[in-house]
């Protein structure tokens, strides 16, 4: 690989399962370096590392600009950012000497800086002196950090350049092409957004694609400017100077309709000098591909509803419940637990829904008229419409069903999670993000039909459904963690693995102090990745409301997304 390839790398989590506020991207540049080579330049590389319990490690690292006192690095460090807690960064540069790993001699060591992530998104440009061990100034040398959040309502471009006659600068070979693309702001300073890799020998250079955000590419402008230059690579760092052109995004766009985009390279001193000059070469926009990153809420805004049903378990563990010590027992001065539990989560679901009516379902009684056992019945005793109106409509439901039913057993809930995951997948025509699912069971037990539980599960993950486990009561809950996937895949019992992970486990008794509202963003936490995984796996894109006020500033191709 070349020492001035670009290397991306996925985003990089800096924190635990805590709800990503957002994701920022960081570019980094250097200036005045220290000269530790004595008959080229110092070759920098800049480490970032992060402090977890008290300890540095590495988290990614730019590539190597060979010969370069001013480096300004293609590698962008892409993070997840958390606003609630300090997020403890450094950033080490180093002299490498060919391709070997950092080493431990101080020499190598041209400066550091420590800060918070926060520090760099509130500054949005961070500058700082770079330091040696110690506290000493490395010199004059400086650092200097760019920070970019990458919205929801953001996607990105796959881009793929190739070249056509360039101008040869090399005396016994042929030059050495790469690109450079760069941003022009506002103030019009110049953002270096991606530098290609080196095609050695050849003057008809084809590119490797490459993906970049479109906020970082145009922030989400296309009429913003871009300035594109082709270089002869020099491993002095000496890189001639083969052309320049103009762009936009907009232009770049043409491409999708069919027509051929390309530039004129072109060398102004050339232009100046030679009369008939026509260009340094021709460089070909070959393909770009656009794809769309939709967030949760560009689902929900585009209409999707979030259907809500409660599973409740009537087995006779629970108690009778005209016993003041049943879990089910209906305490008029304050709900039970299976009521708290449901409310807390069922008011939050309640405000996706437009019609406000939720399925009501009960499993492990006896139920009239035969008072034969069931695991999927509905509780307001309807069979041909189980929903009730708002959550109130459940709470009564659930009450009035009480006195009517023999609580019984076993604890078996494979029989409701495949009926809501047909549900889900409707008659198989559904194509659109319309309608998204969400059972909330609430058990006292551990599951009896564990097995069978764990391949309707499997088969529920590559339907639009979420799955909530609510244990109420004390009772031993370590088995039911199986089924949520955080330890581990969950399999079925042939060892099919989830698509998704769709499960999420909470004991009740773990929020028993908490208010409502910390149990509810407990369980739901995970839902709306849940629900952006499930559509982008499907490659559907949020239904358009009738007027949508968040349309972006892109053309029309970007709301389709490509796989």
């Amino acid at each position: 690989m070349n020492e001035i390839q670009e290397a991306t790398s996925p985003a990089t989590s800096l924190s635990g399962p805590a709800a990503c506020v957002s994701k920022v991207e960081l570019r980094v540049s250097c200036k005045a370096l220290l000269d530790r080579d004595t008959l080229n330049k110092s070759d920098p590389c800049v480490i970032l590392m992060v402090q977890t319990n008290g300890q540095w490690t590495e988290l990614d690292r730019t590539e190597v600009i060979k010969s370069n006192l001013h480096p300004v690095f293609a590698k962008v460090f892409s993070l997840d950012y958390y606003f609630e807690e300090v997020q403890k960064l450094r950033f080490e540069v180093y002299d490498i000497h060919g391709t070997h790993s950092i080493g431990t001699r101080d020499d190598d060591f041209l400066g550091g800086v420590e800060c918070t992530l926060g520090q760099i998104v509130a500054q949005k440009k961070m500058v700082k002196p770079l330091l040696l061990k110690y506290g000493k100034y490395a010199g004059k040398s400086t650092i200097t950090v760019h920070a970019e959040e990458i919205s929801g309502n953001n996607g990105y471009v796959e881009l793929s350049f190739c070249a056509k006659k360039l101008d040869d600068k090399d005396l016994f070979s042929k030059s050495d092409p790469f690109l450079e693309i760069y941003r022009i702001n506002d103030d019009d300073t110049e953002q270096l957004v991606h530098r290609t890799e080196v095609i050695k020998n050849n003057l008809n250079p084809v590119w490797e694609p490459f993906k970049v955000s479109l906020i970082s590419l145009c922030s989400c402008d296309d009429e913003r400017k871009l300035k594109c230059l082709v270089w002869d690579y020099d491993s002095r760092g000496k890189h001639d100077f083969i052309g320049e052109f103009y762009t936009t995004f907009r232009e770049l766009q043409k491409i999708s309709s069919g027509n051929k985009v390309t530039w004129d390279c072109v060398n102004p001193k050339y232009k100046q000098k030679k009369r008939n000059y026509k260009n340094s070469g021709v460089v070909i926009l070959s393909e770009l591909k656009l794809h769309r990153v939709y967030s949760f809420l560009d689902y929900i805004m585009g209409g999707c509803q979030i259907h809500f049903t409660v599973a409740i378990d009537f087995t006779a563990s629970n108690g009778d419940p005209r016993n003041s010590c049943s879990l089910h027992y209906i305490n008029p001065y304050q709900p039970n637990e299976y009521l708290k539990a449901l409310i807390a989560v069922g008011e939050i679901c309640q405000d996706y829904d437009s019609d406000k009516r939720f399925s009501a379902l009960g499993f492990g009684a006896r139920i009239p008229p035969n008072y034969e056992v069931s695991h999927d019945f509905a509780i307001n005793f309807n069979p041909e419409d189980d929903e009730c109106e708002e959550i109130q409509g459940v709470v009564e439901a659930y009450q009035n069903c009480l006195p009517k039913i023999q609580l019984y057993g076993p604890t078996n809930v494979s029989p409701i999670i495949t009926r809501i995951a047909k549900l889900a997948a409707g008659d198989g025509n559904i194509k659109d993000a319309s309608r998204y699912h969400i059972l909330l069971i609430l058990t006292d037990g551990v599951v009896t039909d564990m097995a069978d539980t764990r391949e309707a599960i499997v088969r529920a993950s590559y339907q639009p459904l979420s799955i909530i486990i609510v244990g109420v009561g004390n009772a031993d809950f370590t088995d039911m963690q199986i089924l949520d996937g955080d330890d581990g895949v969950l399999r079925s019992p042939k060892g099919e693995p989830v698509l998704r992970d769709i499960v999420q486990f909470v004991p009740f008794r773990d929020f028993k102090t908490a208010s409502p509202a910390a149990l509810a963003k407990c369980v739901l936490a995970e839902v709306p990745k849940q629900v952006v995984e499930y559509y982008s796996h499907k490659a559907i894109a949020p239904m358009c409301p009738l007027r949508d006020l968040r349309t972006p500033i892109l053309s029309p191709v970007a709301t389709t997304p490509t796989e």
